[in-house]
């Protein structure tokens, strides 16, 4: 983004907290939008269920049928279909786990992308007031907790549910008095989850949200690590970084303490259950009223049934988890996206490069304004320089002319046609910018000078790089064009990456340039070989040069001053400087300082 943001300084936003029951049901239509695993899933979870609930009945007949009446070869065929049970209770665990690993991997594909995407439309501003390694969590851990219950948990979850409505089902048909028995301890059951659960999606929150603070911390650091050396702040981070560290493990510890604590709540309501079985059970066995077999196979159904209670309060843990992450990934996902385009917006036609600003106001935040009733108009193949103090609004009229935001009031037109009224890629293709801080993507030296056109051939990336004087230097490097760029160029010198955005913006071969103090961090020599190619990079193109150094603007065919949020004055270098106003004044300031650092022979000269 370029200097001076809209948001800068400003506290990082807090989100709300979303209905868990909502995103619960967007992460299932995300699930349910790959039906052909789910089918699968859940065919391999009902054989395998159907063969649990039969294998206790097995069971009981085996006591009841052939080992009371010593019915040996009954027997055997029992325990031959019972081990048959079990070998397709295995295979069906095999697909389903097999299947949600896939649908696990494919939904965090879909999430990912849909998150990548929201990223790319959101508007400048959202940035400013979201932390970069918070945004990265999202994308990577919030989804993985999502993946790790979705992969590992959901089809134990689906079949839980399934063999505890078939487990009471077979109870009921078995007998239903000792089944309304055992049922009594389930609202006690529930009381315990409903207040644990609570507890936990609040705490697993906290875990989602301080996980994403070590994250932004991080990144920070790590990103100005020079900064961080040479203030020597060392000491000083360590001692942030160990509190926002302490946070997040204070938060995930409260967490798992609660969810630990569900497990010996669930075995004190399983053992319970099974005593009223076995006391119950045996008043009815003393008075003839159920055999022996049945409630062994009672007592057996009793443990099943606490089985998946068990299995799903361990995935409880993970769902709690998942659901936080999929708070935070919708919170991001549903963030209002950058300017749309009018239902009925025309692509922008072929640009010659009129630009008018008619009485445009604007600001960043609510009655805010930066920009007051601002005029000013640019012929085609014009270069208008802007200059002014810090603040004063000169990167919000070029934020306008890029449509980056909308004018509040009037209108920003190219070629006389209103932007609002045009698709914004089709605007934008048509402009380039370079800005004072270079940004480099991963890749080679080619590979971002074509950033903005890879289709361009070896050919024209070395003709855009000999025209702003790059290819000297890129012919020195290990590989040439297709020399590596270490992150944020690191193994570039601050010119060279300047170059190379010149370059960029030159293949790009837009017809409106946007320069943004292009020059200001580079040294005279190398400023000078972009002064020399500009007078070629600026041919026949319009551009808007914002900028401090006399060199860069004295040229312009106009030169606005912007004081304010207002143009308070516009001429030419010369007929300014003969008012005697506010640009001959600030002019004046730059000589002095120049002078007194022995450079205002090299600004004069240029």
């Amino acid at each position: 983004m370029m200097r001076g943001g809209p948001m800068m300084g400003m506290d990082i936003k807090e989100e709300k907290a979303q209905d868990t029951a909502g995103v619960a049901r967007r992460l299932l239509g995300y699930a349910g939008a790959l039906r052909g695993q789910l089918i699968w899933v859940v065919v391999a979870v009902l054989v395998s269920s159907a063969m649990r609930l039969y294998q206790p009945y097995l069971i009981g007949v085996a006591f009841d049928q052939f080992i009371a009446v010593g019915d040996r070869a009954g027997l055997t065929r029992t325990m031959l279909l019972l081990l048959m049970t079990y070998g397709l209770s295995y295979s069906s665990n095999v697909v389903s786990f097999l299947q949600m690993a896939v649908l696990g991997q494919e939904l965090l594909y879909r999430l990912r992308a849909d998150i990548f995407a929201r990223l790319q439309r959101l508007p400048l501003g959202y940035f400013d007031t979201h932390e970069i390694g918070d945004l990265m969590s999202r994308l990577t851990n919030d989804t993985n907790t999502i993946n790790q219950f979705i992969g590992a948990g959901l089809s134990r979850v689906i079949g839980d549910v399934l063999s505890l409505v078939g487990i009471v089902i077979v109870m009921l048909s078995l007998n239903w008095r000792l089944a309304l028995a055992s049922f009594t301890v389930l609202p006690i059951m529930w009381v315990f989850t409903t207040y644990f659960s609570g507890r936990a999606r609040k705490a697993f929150r906290e875990t989602r949200k301080e996980l994403g603070k070590v994250n932004a911390e991080l990144e920070e650091n790590i990103a100005g690590m020079r900064e961080v050396q040479a203030f020597a702040r060392e000491r000083t981070n360590q001692a942030r970084f160990s509190r926002i560290n302490a946070r997040n493990r204070d938060a995930n510890v409260g967490a798992n303490a609660i969810t630990s604590a569900f497990m010996p709540a669930v075995d004190i309501i399983s053992t319970l259950a099974t005593a009223i079985v076995v006391g119950y059970g045996a008043y009815l066995a003393l008075n003839n009223q159920v055999t022996i077999g049945t409630i062994v196979a009672f007592l057996t159904y009793v443990q099943r049934f606490f089985e998946p209670v068990r299995s799903i309060s361990q995935m409880w843990t993970l769902g709690q988890s998942a659901l936080a992450g999929g708070e935070r990934i919708f919170a991001l996902i549903d963030e209002p996206v950058e300017l749309e385009d009018k239902p009925d917006a025309q692509p922008m036609p072929q640009i010659q490069g009129r630009v008018q600003f008619d009485h445009v106001t604007f600001g960043y935040k609510p009655g805010q304004p930066v920009l007051h009733d601002v005029n000013l108009e640019a012929q085609p193949g014009q270069t208008v320089a802007l200059v002014g103090p810090t603040g004063a609004g000169k990167s919000s009229i070029v934020n306008l002319l890029m449509r980056f935001y909308d004018a509040w009031e009037g209108a920003v037109r190219v070629d006389g046609i209103d932007v609002r009224d045009v698709q914004r890629g089709s605007l934008r293709r048509q402009m380039g910018m370079v800005l004072q801080d270079t940004f480099l993507f991963s890749g080679t030296i080619g590979d971002n000078i074509r950033y903005g056109r890879p289709e361009a051939t070896d050919e024209e990336v070395e003709a855009a790089a000999r025209l702003v004087n790059a290819h000297d230097f890129i012919s020195r490097q290990p590989d040439g064009y297709k020399t590596p760029i270490l992150e944020r160029g690191a193994n570039l010198s601050q010119g060279q990456k300047q170059l190379i955005a010149f370059a960029r913006a030159v293949l790009a071969d837009p017809r409106i340039l946007i320069l943004d103090e292009a020059t200001s961090s580079v040294d005279t020599r190398t400023e000078a070989l972009i002064q020399d190619a500009l007078h070629r990079l600026l041919a026949g193109r319009t551009a808007f040069v914002i900028a401090h150094r006399l060199s860069t603007i004295r040229n312009a065919d106009q030169v606005l001053v912007v004081k304010d949020g207002r143009i308070v004055e516009r001429g030419t270098h010369d007929s300014l400087m003969a008012q005697g106003g506010v640009y001959a004044e600030l002019v004046s300031r730059q000589l002095t300082a120049l002078r007194q650092n022995g450079r205002v022979e090299q600004e004069v000269a240029a």
